[in-house]
């Protein structure tokens, strides 16, 4: 078979000369190699075929001859992928390096010892591989950018392999280091007749050229923590360990690489969203461009297809911005490999799937090229020359023609400029989020009364005056002259859109919050489109404002393409599992960051229902609906971590149920409404009460507790046997006992609103079987509307109204009213119609008792309508800010004159 690459690489000319030259025909040999893929296993057998009396720097250089002519003649030919390619030069690197590191390391042994810390546990030196080495994705003539680190300072022992003494003077942990540094670097990069390894690069280190060759951990993180730079975090977000000295095991080696992943993750990832990075990234990218067009300069007409316009590392700066953006919190996020990046993006919403389909489309282009430039010569590279007769060769190479080759790279470089324009260019559209900006938001009010609670006049003095009381405020002063410039420059847009004096004055409020946390500020400077959905919603309602204020991380959540499209919940709690079971210290659980995970999601999902329900997008129902799905799924992934925690824990899963009351029971759960839980659990294990306790117990302060991320629920568990006095959990056999033989009429009232929620469902099935067999019991109609209108009295006497306005809850003919003449039907009817024990909500139920013909169809429709127009009232009065939902007595009127007839019909009689 002929060599491809002797037609098109001087280099693998030069090479096949040279091997000649030693007496070696390597075309057999390599005809045989070139068939199979180059892998870590083919390094080794390489390499330990070679002639072991020569040195290991001859050997890894041969060793290199021989990955490159294969690579050469694979790529050539077709038959390998940009990522086998990639994949083979890293694997070379990370062989050579740990190669280099043993030879050097057993070397200074042998004269000064082994390094130890002050427990005698042995120190080895580290290699961190940085960019494209620690991505798998070195390219065939790159330069090896390393970092050398020790774990901490210690001493040599003085003796050597043997156990002999050395006899030299011992030397400190960091100078042994060094001196196997500096070997590990001659190894790999001294230019020999053989050639060399790798160019090795260590200005990645802290401080550069002026530091220290070896840095120690405890230095590294000061350094991070006192001196880190953006760009560092960029370099670092890469960063992986690819080779470490003989001495330690490999327990120490892991627990190394896990104190190194402590200090790396923080710097690189912020638990917050960090849109500050914007302004950095266009910085980097500005300072490579100066440099790339200074080089330029002294070259003839060419593209640099890395650094150049449309090139390869704008495509790799939009992946990495996003990583660093949201990696803190999107673990998801955080794989250093640039194609596997962009299609997560596409997958979370991040990016357009066309734009990650075009992005990793054009990166394997232009990496592809790339690499036919560095095999003509072997030379770190990235040029193409504009000579024709050049560039049609490197076409060739390609198995393309000149003028597909020119229109491929042309549609190539513009794709990835508009992309990165669109994100970075100050100049570009990067504002614009994915969709456009969706539906305007709106206040809720449904009423023309209702809604002037919400309805300013265009003030535009008051305006002035909230705007210069923030500006005059404390907290502004003390922000730092960047978020200044920012808040100016959003009050400024406020102004523009025409804020009225309600909105300024909620927008005032935000702007203080986040005024010292400038990765909030920065995220509505680059999204102007998404700083116009933070005034619509503060004008629209006064919940939503403060909602967004005690929770700014929310913000985010404007920019996303998916905002106002309904959520999959199945998918999102799976995720939401998932994300909670990677949050880990050590081998633990990081409880505390589980928590704030399920938090920030939670909140996340609201926020998204309120934006939809602003926009237009939801009727009061279904947000109640969504909103009960939401507080369902938390539910179900708190109960699973905590009894996969639980010490007390004797089975892999529970048989252990939560059962919704009230307005979770009956799927009308509000944004601020509590969770009325009871736990029941079906096991016969003599260890199942005191787990079963222990799950509830912390099950119910895994989601009241309050976290810096904020709180989930209040929960209220006095809805159990006995209440407050009962155990937190009961069996299905004394919760049964406990129904049938001890509960109050008012318990069984709020059985007709109670389902299963969360966990076994079996324990579910039993729960709904017997409630409807306990509910559809024949009961006395006289003595339950005794026992209901004494239940409703106490009620009315607990929520004393002493306004001259209607309270739309608990005044006579209120909400509470219909509530109860619902329980009063299906308590006392059910058992003749059993239509009426499906939990299918009030009005459905007013609905079906009136087809059965216990009340009349007219006054049933006009209760039901009452209960809806309550609903949405209390609803508008909730998100505009009362803290009561009341409203003059005149807009009710007919409303509950409805509800008291029907109430004196069924409970008071003639």
């Amino acid at each position: 078979m002929s060599l491809v690459g002797e037609k098109h690489s001087e280099y693998f000319v030069r090479s096949l000369t040279g091997m000649r030259a030693r007496g070696l025909d390597p075309v057999p040999i390599l005809n045989e190699r070139a068939a199979h893929p180059v892998d870590k296993m083919a390094l080794r057998d390489w390499y330990e075929a070679a002639d072991t009396a020569a040195s290991v720097e001859i050997r890894l250089r041969r060793l290199r001859q021989w990955v490159m002519l294969t690579l050469i003649e694979r790529d050539l030919r077709g038959a390998a992928s940009l990522d086998e390619v990639c994949r083979a030069m890293t694997a070379l690197a990370e062989f050579a390096t740990a190669e280099a590191i043993h030879q050097a390391s057993d070397e200074l042994r042998d004269q000064f010892g082994m390094p130890r810390d002050a427990d005698g546990a042995p120190i080895d030196l580290m290699a961190i591989g940085m960019g494209k080495a620690g991505a798998h994705e070195l390219n065939v003539s790159s330069d090896l950018d390393l970092v050398f680190l020790i774990r901490c300072e210690g001493e040599t022992d003085g003796l050597d392999r043997h156990g002999q003494s050395s006899r030299r003077s011992p030397l400190s942990a960091s100078e042994f280091a060094h001196r196997v540094a500096r070997r590990v670097i001659t190894i790999l990069a001294d230019v020999t007749a053989d050639g060399f390894v790798f160019r090795v690069d260590t200005r990645l280190r802290p401080n550069g050229d002026s530091g220290p060759l070896v840095c120690s951990f405890p230095a590294l993180e000061t350094y991070f923590q006192a001196q880190g730079r953006e760009w560092e975090r960029f370099a670092w977000l890469k960063g992986r360990v690819i080779a470490e000295g003989p001495f330690a095991g490999l327990a120490q080696l892991q627990a190394d690489r896990m104190t190194l992943d402590m200090i790396v993750e923080p710097f690189v990832f912020r638990r917050y969203l960090d849109y500050e990075i914007f302004q950095a990234l266009r910085e980097l990218h500005a300072m490579i461009r100066q440099e790339a067009r200074k080089r330029d300069a002294r070259r003839a007409e060419g593209l640099d297809v890395k650094l150049g316009r449309g090139g390869i590392r704008e495509i790799e700066f939009v992946a990495q911005l996003f990583q660093i953006v949201r990696g803190g919190r999107d673990h998801g996020l955080r794989d250093r490999a640039t194609l596997v990046t962009l299609a997560a993006l596409s997958e979370r919403g991040l990016l357009a799937p066309d734009e990650a389909d075009a992005l990793s489309e054009a990166y394997v282009f232009l990496r592809r090229l790339e690499h036919m430039i560095q095999y003509r010569q072997d030379q770190q590279t990235h040029f193409l020359p504009a000579n024709p007769a050049e560039r049609a060769r490197i076409a060739g190479m390609m198995a393309m023609s000149a003028s597909a080759f020119d229109e491929r790279l042309g549609k190539t470089v513009q794709v990835v400029e508009q992309v990165f324009d669109a994100l970075l260019s100050p100049e570009g559209s990067q504002t614009t989020p994915p969709e456009g900006n969706g539906p305007s938001m709106r206040p809720i009010d449904g009423d023309e009364d209702v809604g002037q609670a919400h309805e300013q006049a265009q003030d535009q003095a008051e305006v002035e005056r909230h705007f210069e009381s923030l500006l005059g405020g404390s907290r502004y002063h003390a922000a730092r002259p960047s978020a200044q410039q920012a808040i100016r420059s959003l009050l400024g847009q406020a102004r523009r859109q025409g804020i009225n004096a309600a909105g300024a004055l909620r927008l005032t409020r935000l702007l203080e919050a986040i005024c010292r946390r400038p990765a909030y500020l920065a995220l509505l400077a680059e999204f102007p489109l998404a700083f116009e959905r933070v005034l619509q919603m503060l004008e629209a309602s006064e919940w939503a404002a403060d909602y967004l204020t005690r929770h700014p991380v929310l913000l985010d959540e404007l920019i996303d393409g998916n905002l106002f499209v309904g959520t999959d919940f199945a998918a999102w709690q799976q995720d939401l599992s998932q994300e909670i079971a990677l949050a880990r210290l050590g081998d633990a659980p990081d409880t505390e960051r589980q928590m704030d995970i399920a938090r920030e999601s939670h909140h996340a999902q609201f926020f998204r229902v309120l934006a939809r329900e602003l926009g237009g997008l939801l009727t009061v129902e279904r947000v109640s609906d969504e909103l009960s799905e939401i507080a369902d799924r938390v539910l179900a992934v708190a109960m699973d971590t905590v009894w996969s925690q639980l010490k007390q824990r004797f089975r892999d899963s529970p048989r252990f149920a939560a059962i919704a009351y009230g307005r979770l029971g009956g799927r009308e759960l509000g944004y601020a409404s509590d969770l009325d839980l009871v736990f029941l659990f079906d096991d016969d294990d003599p260890n199942a009460l005191e787990a079963y306790s222990k799950l509830a117990q912390r099950v119910s302060t895994w989601l009241s507790a309050r976290t810096a991320a904020g709180q989930l629920f209040e929960i209220d568990l006095r809805l159990r046997p006995n209440g407050e006095a009962g155990m937190l959990v009961s069996s299905i056999r004394g919760f049964e006992s406990y129904q049938r033989e001890s509960a109050w009429v008012w318990e069984h009232q709020a059985l007709t609103r109670a389902r299963f929620c969360a966990g076994d469902a079996s324990v579910g099935q039993w729960f709904e079987h017997f409630r409807r067999e306990l509910l559809a019991e024949p009961r006395e109609l006289e003595a339950l509307a005794t026992s209901i209108r004494e239940m409703r009295q106490k009620m009315h006497d607990g929520h004393p109204n002493r306004s001259t306005k209607f309270d739309l809850k608990h005044d006579s003919g209120g909400m509470v009213d219909i509530e109860f003449i619902v329980q009063f039907l299906v308590l006392g009817h059910a058992h003749q119609h059993p239509e009426l024990l499906d939990n299918v909500g009030n009005i459905a139920l007013l609905g079906r008792a009136a087809q059965a013909g216990l009340i009349e169809v007219r006054l049933a429709a006009q209760v039901a309508d009452a209960y809806r127009e309550y609903r949405r009232w209390q609803h508008a009065l909730r998100m505009g800010g009362a803290q009561y939902a009341r409203l003059d007595h005149e807009r009710v009127s007919r409303q509950r004159e409805a509800v008291r007839d029907l109430w004196d019909r069924l409970l008071v009689g003639p």
